[in-house]
């Protein structure tokens, strides 16, 4: 089975973030940069296929030549190569026909991707390759199960689970669920190692319309400054949460 797992390459939850020319676009200075969450429990899902089935799993990533240490990792954490699409991720529709041009050219059996990105929110890609290919797709993936060319698949729904049959070719939006955070990989210093040596191919980019293009983002309102009331003025409280926090 071949495995191709979409890596993301997006800002660490600690980083402070910014944005530049004109609040258009994200400003990466000073930004610690590493796999998307989502991302990352497929990819341990993917490695648990390769070391219990023998499946072989490819890691894929748009983006420019600062994302490769991201795809590093990823390899030190099992995967067995690496693939960097040379293009600036610029909309969902961009990538997705980029992905898809990998796929068709490797012959994948498995497709996982995170059903969104850290960074973006934008939730489109998986559902765009699965269009664009004509694979089955299931979404929102918890579990994952594959026994010769049929799968199994749990997916989160409105208050509950829902357990579906399918086949390969099958594309998948995975997230937590798929494996256990207590079960992600830490890279070693032998997989670090391991690594330098895994091949790493950079493909130049298909030609693919831009559908959508930021115009401007917003940080969240300020946090207003704490109100202290005294514990035996309960007038007071009652009125601030009528009046001002409209609780009440």
């Amino acid at each position: 089975m071949k495995i191709l797992v979409c890596i993301s390459h997006v800002p660490d939850t600690t980083s402070k973030i910014n944005f530049t020319n004109g609040d258009s676009e994200f400003d990466t200075n000073g930004v610690q940069f590493v796999i998307n969450p989502n991302d990352e429990f497929g990819l341990t899902r993917a490695i648990w296929f390769q070391e219990q089935q023998g499946a072989n799993v490819t890691v894929v990533n748009v983006g420019g030549p600062d994302t490769e240490p991201t795809l590093r990792k990823a390899l030190a954490i099992g995967a067995n190569e690496a693939i960097r699409v040379n293009a600036n991720p610029t909309d969902g529709f961009f990538v997705a026909k980029q992905l898809s041009e990998v796929i068709k050219n490797g012959g994948y059996d498995l497709v996982i991707a995170g059903k969104e990105s850290l960074d973006y929110n934008g939730g489109m890609v998986p559902g765009m390759l699965a269009g664009i290919l004509g694979y089955n797709f299931v979404n929102s993936c918890t579990e994952l199960k594959v026994d010769g060319t049929s799968a199994t698949a749990s997916r989160e729904i409105d208050g509950g689970k829902e357990t579906v049959s399918t086949s390969l070719p099958l594309i998948i939006g995975g997230q937590k669920g798929l494996v256990e955070e207590k079960d992600l990989r830490i890279p070693n210093m032998r997989g670090i190692m391991t690594a330098r040596t895994k091949a790493l191919t950079v493909l130049e980019p298909v030609a693919a319309n831009n559908n959508t293009k930021a115009v401007k983002f917003e940080k969240p309102a300020p946090k207003s400054a704490v109100k202290l009331v005294s514990a035996d003025n309960l007038d007071e409280l009652i009125n601030l949460l009528h009046n001002e926090a409209k609780v009440i």
